[in-house]
């Protein structure tokens, strides 16, 4: 089985639509491992082993996922009903980056980044990062970084969605830059 497929459905399954696969998940996305790997082997009609849950978890360049052995969550990117909590962070970059279509600047020079059908605005440490995720929206995204110092100060929260990641409730236009 192709690691992408398999990936793409633990992230139906974690972030979109749990009970289409018969998984609970607690407050903090947390469900069990072996569920899950029953649930996507069922979904793709073809067996997906433990081992096959693991090397993506691991593997994957985003950080989609993370396991404790026992059970699994998708870090970030959730849709579902229900707000995933995440760990308050207290010590961030000074710069964070988010990259979309350039289509959409106007609105979000005026009304910010939202967090629209997602929980939280997902920004990213490195601007090729957040570029690689804009693609989806956009060839050509325009990338936006966000003056984290000011943004904190003026008692804005940033939660911690794993290494590459942060999220935030909502990020007010007078925080954000396009860089050129």
């Amino acid at each position: 089985m192709n690691d992408v497929t398999i990936s793409k459905t633990m992230s139906h399954a974690l972030r979109h639509a749990p009970e289409e696969y018969g998984l609970t998940l607690d407050a903090a996305g947390w469900t069990d491992l072996e569920e899950v790997r029953a649930a996507v082997s069922k979904a793709l009609r073809a067996p997906v082993t433990l081992d096959d849950i693991e090397r993506v978890v691991a593997e994957s360049p985003k950080r989609r996922f993370e396991t404790d052995g026992v059970s699994i969550r998708a870090v970030y990117g959730h849709s579902i009903e229900g707000r995933i909590q995440h760990p308050l962070v207290s010590n961030p970059p000074d710069r964070l980056f988010h990259a979309t279509a350039p289509s959409v600047l106007t609105a979000i020079r005026s009304e910010g980044l939202r967090a629209m059908a997602r929980q939280y605005v997902h920004l990213a440490v490195e601007p090729e990062v957040a570029v690689r995720v804009g693609r989806r929206k956009d060839a050509h995204p325009a990338l936006l970084s966000v003056d984290v110092a000011r943004f904190r100060s003026d008692g804005h929260e940033l939660f911690a969605a794993g290494p590459y990641i942060y999220l935030a409730d909502s990020v007010p236009p007078e925080y954000l830059t396009v860089e050129e």
